[in-house]
């Protein structure tokens, strides 16, 4: 496997999934509070609990999904039957969620309730399958920072189409006047998902020949999630990438109350929120490039502490901005410290499973088995932020949406400290965890030289048969 030459076209191909993954779970984050909490008036108490019951939710669905994929066998493998099946539930409900029930505060409640947990069914079933494949194409440090950087490009798309082509059609996002906009902008957006996934699974899916018999010595549910959390790497990996996925979550989630309430970005402005967000995560692109350079350099562990510190620090000055220029550049400046964690965490979560195929009784690869906890723990961050935002939306008396009072200093510090002081927090924690993660530069090379040797051998196994 060190000998193959890295495929640019192959990276390609299965890059686009990440384009479609990103628009629709983006689509949710970044608009889905801000729609049910200013334009379909719903409770911030309300919300709150349909995120704790979708949670809940999750706690089954993930692990279930994820061992569910390690044990499945088919002409077409372990993973694209998920992928297909997943397509069409996936486009419909991109749409549902942005069509409420507005006869009162209970069906409001329960339809959003419903469409959510519909959505995660779907989107997971989608996203744990198509994540689950990639430390399976690619196997070595250099062919995973390749592929990852290719991979986040196209989340950046995803994340461009995501953020701004919806503002095309909402004027103004907090506004109830333009709830049926949102109905078609989720129209748009699951005809643009629809035909990346479609592509993905024309070119873009390709598992190996040696993990084609895994299936026969995949772990049931209960066993899978007792050697996953046994894992001392996987352990100290999921505290980190909680802590990352609550940033990824808070700062979408609020930027349009930010910016509506404390950079003043009014009527027919809603594109400039997309394009400040857009403005980050281009820069998270141009810098993958330093990252993919640091990650051969100095290893992934410490590659990702320092990025998760320039995160930190770049937050800082949303404490203080109160005009455009300024907003750009702090936008811009962000994408230093996210271009590192976009990059380093799906390589850490490689070395994990290469790991753990060596270590396991069977020797069998359990992408499916890492990535359902993995999807539940990350999951698990929106309740953080949910709650996070409870917590100051109550605090300051701005539990029911009210543009008056969101123009008062003490809401304004509220979303400040959201923007700054709970994700700087979050970080902290995050380069704590991973500081104690045992995969060292030395160690993964090591991991890689022994699992080239079992894949040889299971390669000449299954040949043999």
């Amino acid at each position: 496997m060190s000998e193959q030459k890295f495929s640019v076209k192959k990276a390609l191909a299965y890059g686009i999934g990440q384009f479609s993954d990103t628009i629709a779970i983006q689509l949710f984050v970044f608009y889905i509070f801000t729609f049910y909490y200013a334009v379909v008036g719903l409770d911030v108490n309300l919300i709150t609990l349909v995120y704790i019951l979708w949670s809940v939710w999750n706690s089954i669905n993930d692990p279930l999904m994820g061992a569910l994929s390690d044990r499945v066998n088919t002409r077409w493998g372990r993973r694209k039957p998920f992928i297909i099946i997943a397509l069409i539930p996936l486009c419909i409900i991109l749409v549902l969620l942005w069509t409420p029930v507005l006869i009162n505060d209970i069906t409001k409640f329960f339809y959003f309730l419903i469409t959510a947990i519909v959505f995660d069914l779907a989107y997971t079933t989608f996203d744990l399958n198509y994540a689950s494949l990639f430390p399976e194409m690619f196997q070595d440090l250099d062919e995973r920072a390749k592929a990852n950087a290719i991979k986040q490009a196209f989340t950046v798309i995803g994340l461009i189409f995501a953020f701004i082509l919806p503002t095309f059609f909402i004027p103004r996002l907090d506004d109830p006047n333009y709830l049926p906009n949102y109905s078609t902008a989720g129209i748009v957006l699951a005809i643009i998902v629809a035909v990346g996934i479609l592509i993905l699974l024309l070119v873009g899916v390709k598992e190996r020949e040696e993990f084609s018999e895994d299936f026969k010595t995949a772990p049931s549910l209960l066993e899978s999630l007792k050697l996953s959390i046994k894992n001392k790497g996987f352990r100290t990996f999921i505290v980190a990438n909680l802590c990352y996925w609550y940033v990824i979550g808070m700062l979408p989630t609020i930027v349009p109350l930010y910016g509506s309430f404390v950079l003043q970005i009014g009527e027919g402005e809603s594109i400039l929120l997309g394009l400040l967000l857009a403005t980050t995560f281009i820069s998270a692109a141009i810098f993958l490039i330093m990252w993919r350079f640091i990650a051969i350099k100095i290893g992934m562990r410490k590659g990702y502490m320092y990025s998760n510190v320039i995160f930190i620090i770049t937050l800082i000055p949303f404490m203080f901005i109160d005009n455009r220029i300024f907003a750009f550049i702090s936008f811009f400046l962000v994408g230093i410290g996210l271009g590192g964690a976009l990059l380093f965490a799906d390589i850490l979560l490689a070395a994990v499973i290469d790991e753990d195929e060596l270590t396991n009784p069977n020797k069998t690869r359990r992408e499916g088995g890492f990535y359902g906890i993995n999807a539940l723990i990350t999951k698990l961050s929106t309740i953080f932020v949910i709650l996070s935002i409870n917590l100051v939306f109550n605090s300051t008396g701005w539990y029911v949406f009210d543009p008056v009072l969101g123009s008062t200093d003490l809401v304004i510090f509220g979303l400040r400290s959201l923007m700054v002081i709970f994700p700087a927090v979050a970080l902290l924690i995050g380069i704590i965890s991973i500081y104690r993660f045992p995969i060292t530069k030395d160690r993964y090379e090591q991991i890689k030289q022994d699992i080239e040797k079992l894949h040889e051998e299971k390669k000449k196994s299954i040949r043999t048969k």
